[in-house]
């Protein structure tokens, strides 16, 4: 598909903050892979927004900035199609930012929910700028590629709201610069972890992309399944069954079989959990075959940063010659 007949342009991102997990993938990124050829792509890495919470201790940012790269090509993610952009190695984002939060009333950063949750859960005392701007720093990604397509989930509407809002103020005191991105509303599937928990790090419950099947294997074995079924022979529930979940999204086709055979206690959890460790192995394989590929060539994470960052500035210092002309800035 040439550029001319692409839908539009998308700019989304992660922060790096170690190896993703089937929840990443299952909820955003298996979906950037399929838009990739659709849209014009840009997928960030965005280390200046990890900074707003681990500042005082930055020595894994480098490395998870590199694996985090990785599982984007491992899941699919094409550098040459899609510039993978370390937001650091774009000082535009930072530009625009600063200019951008010129114009950004405090009060619209003060009622953003997660600005107070983060305080909340983190037990700021005294919260820095950084963290208060994050939502203008959100936006600038976003507008520096005059990304004009956001793909995210119902929960996140609020944030591309505001980013929306920054673009609209601008707009309307120095002309029209930047598109009013609308939502790509994803319907994604929701990986519990192996505790039944939303997946997560943070509670050492979730299946990573990069695990081999081996280990893959240990944590379904873990699996926490229906507290009513006890043994093999007791009725259950597959509804409410974490494993369950996991053998429709990973085999969909003998899942109601499966289900059927749960609830009258034909199959048993650990049978059942056997059977899903084997799928989910061979769905990932393609993923693990594409990670030792890179992992083979240490140095072409860094080429592919360096080749994309260049490619990302040539776009995103147009937008900024706009901005300062706009402004009547040198």
């Amino acid at each position: 598909m040439s550029r001319l007949a692409k839908q539009g342009i998308i700019f989304s991102a992660m922060q790096p903050t170690g190896r993703l997990h089937l929840g990443n993938y299952e909820g955003a990124l298996r979906n950037w892979v399929n838009l990739q050829d659709e849209y014009e792509m840009y997928v960030g890495i965005v280390d200046l927004h990890a900074l707003t919470t681990m500042h005082e201790d930055t020595s894994e940012l480098r490395d998870s900035c590199i694996q985090l790269a990785i599982d984007y090509i491992s899941a699919g993610i094409d550098p040459e199609k899609t510039p993978i952009v370390l937001q650091s190695l774009v000082p535009e984002h930072a530009d625009l930012h600063l200019l951008l939060s010129m114009v950004t009333p405090v009060s619209w950063l003060e009622r953003v929910p997660t600005y107070k949750e983060k305080i909340d859960e983190l037990h700021i005392g005294s919260p820095a700028y950084g963290l208060l701007g994050y939502p203008v720093l959100q936006a600038a990604d976003i507008l520096v590629y005059k990304a004009d397509t956001v793909p995210v989930g119902k929960d996140q509407l609020p944030h591309l709201e505001l980013t929306r809002e920054i673009a609209r103020r601008f707009n309307n005191i120095y002309g029209d610069i930047f598109p009013e991105p609308q939502a790509k509303l994803t319907e994604a599937a929701v990986l519990p972890g192996i505790d039944g928990r939303k997946m997560s790090k943070s509670y050492d419950n979730a299946i990573l992309m990069s695990d081999p099947p081996e280990k893959i294997s240990a944590k379904v074995g873990r699996m926490f399944t229906d507290p009513q079924k006890v043994r093999k022979g007791d009725p259950g529930r597959p509804e409410i069954c974490p494993v369950h979940a996991y053998h429709e999204l990973y085999s969909p086709g003998d899942a109601p079989a499966a289900a059927a055979a749960c609830r009258s206690g034909e199959l048993g959890c650990v049978a059942h959990k056997e059977q899903v460790a084997e799928f989910l192995a061979g769905a990932l394989a393609p993923l693990r075959k594409r990670r030792a590929a890179i992992e083979g060539d240490p140095g072409s994470i860094e080429r592919i940063l360096k080749d994309s960052a260049e490619r990302a500035r040539a776009v995103a210092g147009k937008t900024m010659a706009q901005v300062r002309a706009a402004m009547k800035l040198f």
